[in-house]
């Protein structure tokens, strides 16, 4: 479904000499290397979490595989085309959703962009009518697609969009965090919807987000990039297993816990009775569970593998040390 082999990407920027004959005629400039050779495959219907920190390549990435910008050097496939040919074959069957992008029309309702996005895709009425009428339903959105964008809030807009995007049915399908700056409720709109698509239309969906718990909910294998090159390419789990070295331990009590006995644990917890949160290392976990536990009073407890967003932290800080 999607090649990539050694893709680059240079970007080069004028450097002002604040000096007009300079500037004009003996220009230099500087040269700031995006992606740095990455290369991976993704296969029919996998949804890939694609993530990492501002500027590691993410949306470059997304942008080369879409069509929209020229890689320096490097093979790129989707579906059996080079996207940068931006053939007419190509653009059918492929949808590119930005999170702070608009590409409905701004005065008009939903639905008047849609029929204009009708004639561009030559989606015919029938397939017209039966796809807009299962996002519509997919996403709730009966009440916005008649009223003007201006007037939708921002989750509202983000369903109108999704629906925008997805009406010539694309095998393939860019998400550049479609979640951001919503709330957590229409996070959780757009997250079961994309989950929803996905397992209905076997689509294959590459998303970044910043929000570790999206990835986290959708996406069994992960990309992660960091300043231009591939750090990690595999299942969450085996990256979970392989970088986290903790435990959180969450006791829900009877009693409160007296500050001695806190102070003699030397291990970090959250404390706010009637819930005592405790994050040991695996290898103190076995102690802490034979030692501390049955001098508490309590009537539960749960064991949990350490936030995403912690082990995450660590294989960028592993990266790093590499470096």
């Amino acid at each position: 479904m999607i090649k990539v082999d050694n893709l680059v990407k240079i970007y080069r920027t004028h450097v002002k000499k604040n000096n007009l004959f300079l500037d004009f005629f003996a220009r230099e400039y500087e040269e700031t290397k995006a992606l740095k050779g990455i290369s991976f495959e993704i296969g029919d219907n996998e949804l890939i979490g694609f993530i990492g920190p501002n500027g590691a390549g993410k949306t470059t990435t997304l942008k080369i595989l879409s069509g929209i910008l020229y890689p320096t050097s490097g093979k790129v496939n989707v579906l059996g085309f080079t996207p940068f040919e931006k053939r007419k074959e190509f653009l059918k069957q492929i949808a590119f959703v930005m999170g702070q992008k608009n590409q409905l029309l701004w005065e008009l309702p939903p639905e008047d962009s849609y029929r204009l996005f009708k004639a561009i895709y030559e989606i015919d009425d029938q397939n017209y009518r039966r796809h807009l009428s299962e996002l519509v339903e997919l996403l709730d959105a009966q009440k916005i697609i008649g009223q003007p964008v201006r007037g939708l809030s921002l989750g509202q807009r983000m369903r109108a969009e999704l629906i925008g995007a997805l009406l010539h049915r694309p095998k393939v399908l860019f998400l550049d965090e479609p979640t951001i700056g919503l709330d957590i409720f229409a996070q959780t709109t757009i997250i079961n919807f994309i989950r929803e698509y996905q397992r209905k239309y076997k689509a294959t969906i590459i998303l970044t987000s910043h929000y570790m718990k999206d990835i986290q909910r959708l996406a069994r294998r992960v990309l992660m990039i960091d300043r231009g090159n591939v750090i990690f390419d595999g299942l969450l789990s085996r990256m979970v297993g392989r970088f986290s070295r903790e435990k959180e331990i969450q006791i829900a009590l009877r009693q409160k816990v007296s500050p001695e006995l806190l102070k003699g644990l030397d291990l970090p917890y959250e404390y706010g009775y009637p819930v005592l949160k405790i994050r040991a290392p695996k290898e103190k976990l076995l102690k802490l569970m034979q030692t501390f536990l049955p001098r508490l009073d309590y009537s539960d407890f749960t064991l949990e593998d350490e936030p995403i967003e912690e082990v995450i932290k660590k294989v960028f800080q592993n990266s790093a040390e590499k470096a």
